[in-house]
């Protein structure tokens, strides 16, 4: 998979010693969304929608802060970040700064008593523009991120996560620096 190498060369680049091999492959199993269930194809972007695209996974967002939050109570981490964005974020329900909220109060009441882990949500009040300018003042290695629904090689250009990509580029005044087909 294609964002799995993007996770494993932005791991290798900030030198992240610890790292958990998880697998979500179980939403396959669950269907319901172009990204997990072949039969379903992923939509031509169209930005000006209010509709939840067909790219949304169920409730995916849950599956990835239950294990990291299962795994920062173990290894005693505090803090839990993700990179969730409200305001371009495709319309899913659980990028919106509520749903964070209300899974924060899972962690508190689902952890044990002298557990203490915070969900950080750095990005999302921010435009996908701002967060490449942020990204570039930070000298971030954008080159190495990954957002197509699509294709592994070279992105698509044509779905939602494309669609949002080069605009955010475009806005933010910069030369987008993965390949296009």
């Amino acid at each position: 998979m294609r964002e799995r190498r993007a996770f494993l060369e932005l791991a290798d680049h900030f030198k992240v010693a610890q790292r958990l091999a998880v697998s979500i492959e179980h939403l396959k199993s669950i269907g319901g969304s172009s990204l997990t269930d072949a039969n379903i194809p992923v939509s031509e972007a169209d930005l000006a929608s209010r509709k939840i695209p067909t790219s949304y996974v169920p409730f995916r967002n849950s599956h990835l802060l239950s294990i990291a939050t299962s795994w920062a109570e173990v290894i005693g981490a505090q803090s839990i970040y993700i990179g969730a964005v409200a305001e371009d974020s495709s319309g899913y329900p659980d990028c919106r700064p509520e749903f964070y909220e209300a899974f924060q109060r899972v962690i508190d009441l689902g952890t044990k008593p002298e557990t203490y882990i915070e969900i950080i949500t750095p990005v999302i009040h921010l435009s996908k523009s701002e967060i490449v300018l942020r990204g570039r003042k930070l000298d971030a290695p954008l080159e190495l991120t990954w957002s197509c629904y699509q294709a592994e090689d070279r992105a698509c250009g044509r779905c939602d996560s494309c669609a949002l990509r080069l605009r955010a580029f475009r806005l933010a005044g910069v030369r987008d620096p993965i390949s296009y087909a």
